[in-house]
């Protein structure tokens, strides 16, 4: 059984499913972040961990990620679960952090995924592996059916704005770079600019993307 958590808030515009990146569970300092700024704008947040998450904490060794179609049943089992307890209707929108991203962009180029979320928002999408370029993951922002709302670090190592502005992605993607932010979208310190402002920015970013898409 994957491990949940619901932050829920008063007259709530919005609920979306937020899903963690791939060394970090959904309690991480980031997480917890985005999910505090997300309850402050009025919106729910689903949390869980991916199964190798689970297992990592259970029994304490360091468990590499699923496989992607593993990955991809957990959390469209979350949206079911989701859709089928949700007495309202409000808006749904999916997305994560880094990995959890890529997964929540791959269910929407899935048809019957699809009409359930009114968007996807990614928060450091990784565009290739580390240190491998090459190796592109452009295909789900390609073949999306929904919105799409990338948050990236500009000089992200996994696709930072010079990269990225050079992939051919769809018309449905809007992509917002954060000055000099890593893949945590951390700046540095000579930058100018904090992490917390950019923290805040990228919820701000979210937050008119549900509004827009709503």
């Amino acid at each position: 059984m994957t491990t949940k958590i619901v932050n829920r808030v008063d007259l709530p515009i919005a609920q979306v499913i937020f899903a963690h990146g791939a060394g970090a569970d959904m309690h991480h300092e980031f997480m917890e972040q985005i999910t505090v700024l997300l309850n402050k704008a009025n919106i729910n947040v689903v949390r869980f961990n991916f199964p190798y998450m689970d297992r990592r904490i259970e029994f304490g060794k360091r468990y590499p990620p699923d496989r992607m179609p593993k990955l991809i049943e957990c959390y469209q089992s979350a949206i079911n679960k989701l859709v089928a307890e949700q007495k309202n209707t409000l808006p749904l929108f999916i997305g994560g952090k880094s990995m959890g991203s890529r997964v929540a962009a791959t269910l929407a180029e899935n048809s019957e995924i699809s009409k359930y979320i009114q968007g996807v928002f990614c928060l450091g999408y990784p565009f290739h592996p580390a240190k491998k370029p090459e190796k592109l993951r452009l295909e789900p922002l390609q073949l999306t059916k929904s919105p799409v709302l990338i948050v990236q670090g500009e000089r992200d190592t996994l696709g930072s704005k010079d990269e990225v502005s050079n992939y051919e992605i769809s018309p449905l993607c809007q992509c917002v770079f954060l000055p000099d932010g890593d893949h945590s979208l951390k700046p540095r310190v000579k930058s100018g600019y904090t992490y917390q402002q950019h923290i805040e920015q990228a919820v701000f970013e979210i937050t008119q993307f549900i509004k827009r898409h709503s």
